[in-house]
Protein backbone atom coordinates (compact mmCIF):
# COMPACT_ATOMS: atom_id res chain seq x y z
CA UNK A 1 0.00 0.00 0.00
CA UNK A 2 1.38 3.42 -0.97
CA UNK A 3 0.38 6.68 0.69
CA UNK A 4 1.48 10.31 0.98
CA UNK A 5 2.53 11.31 4.48
CA UNK A 6 3.94 14.73 3.62
CA UNK A 7 4.12 16.78 0.46
CA UNK A 8 6.67 15.17 -1.85
CA UNK A 9 7.06 11.89 0.07
CA UNK A 10 5.66 8.54 -1.02
CA UNK A 11 5.36 5.80 1.59
CA UNK A 12 5.00 2.09 0.84
CA UNK A 13 4.12 -0.53 3.44
CA UNK A 14 5.02 -4.19 2.84
CA UNK A 15 3.89 -6.84 5.31
CA UNK A 16 6.61 -9.48 5.64
CA UNK A 17 5.52 -12.16 8.09
CA UNK A 18 5.45 -10.61 11.55
CA UNK A 19 7.11 -7.38 10.38
CA UNK A 20 6.37 -4.40 8.15
CA UNK A 21 8.89 -2.87 5.78
CA UNK A 22 8.23 0.84 5.21
CA UNK A 23 9.92 2.58 2.28
CA UNK A 24 9.93 6.38 2.00
CA UNK A 25 10.77 8.05 -1.32
CA UNK A 26 11.36 11.77 -1.88
CA UNK A 27 9.61 12.62 -5.15
CA UNK A 28 11.96 15.49 -6.01
CA UNK A 29 15.28 13.68 -5.61
CA UNK A 30 14.33 10.02 -5.84
CA UNK A 31 16.09 9.37 -2.53
CA UNK A 32 14.72 6.21 -0.92
CA UNK A 33 15.13 4.75 2.56
CA UNK A 34 13.58 1.75 4.29
CA UNK A 35 12.88 0.69 7.84
CA UNK A 36 11.57 -2.55 9.29
CA UNK A 37 9.26 -2.43 12.27
CA UNK A 38 6.65 -4.17 14.35
CA UNK A 39 3.15 -3.57 12.93
CA UNK A 40 1.81 -3.44 16.49
CA UNK A 41 3.64 -0.08 16.92
CA UNK A 42 1.06 1.54 14.66
CA UNK A 43 1.10 3.09 11.22
CA UNK A 44 1.67 6.65 12.50
CA UNK A 45 4.89 5.73 14.34
CA UNK A 46 6.21 3.70 11.39
CA UNK A 47 5.48 6.62 9.01
CA UNK A 48 7.16 9.12 11.31
CA UNK A 49 10.24 6.92 11.70
CA UNK A 50 10.61 6.40 7.94
CA UNK A 51 10.21 10.13 7.23
CA UNK A 52 12.75 11.02 9.94
CA UNK A 53 15.25 8.61 8.39
CA UNK A 54 14.61 10.07 4.92
CA UNK A 55 15.22 13.61 6.21
CA UNK A 56 18.38 12.47 7.99
CA UNK A 57 19.80 10.80 4.86
CA UNK A 58 18.94 13.77 2.64
CA UNK A 59 20.43 16.25 5.10
CA UNK A 60 23.59 14.18 5.34
CA UNK A 61 23.90 14.10 1.54
CA UNK A 62 23.43 17.90 1.31
CA UNK A 63 26.21 18.47 3.83
CA UNK A 64 28.63 16.26 1.91
CA UNK A 65 28.61 13.58 4.62
CA UNK A 66 26.88 10.99 2.46
CA UNK A 67 28.41 8.05 0.63
CA UNK A 68 30.54 8.71 -2.46
CA UNK A 69 28.45 9.21 -5.56
CA UNK A 70 25.39 10.44 -3.69
CA UNK A 71 22.65 8.64 -1.84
Amino acid sequence: MASRAEEGVILEFFRIGRYVKVSAVDTKTGTEVSIVGDPMRGEAILKRTAIQKLKYVMNKAQNGDGPPGGV
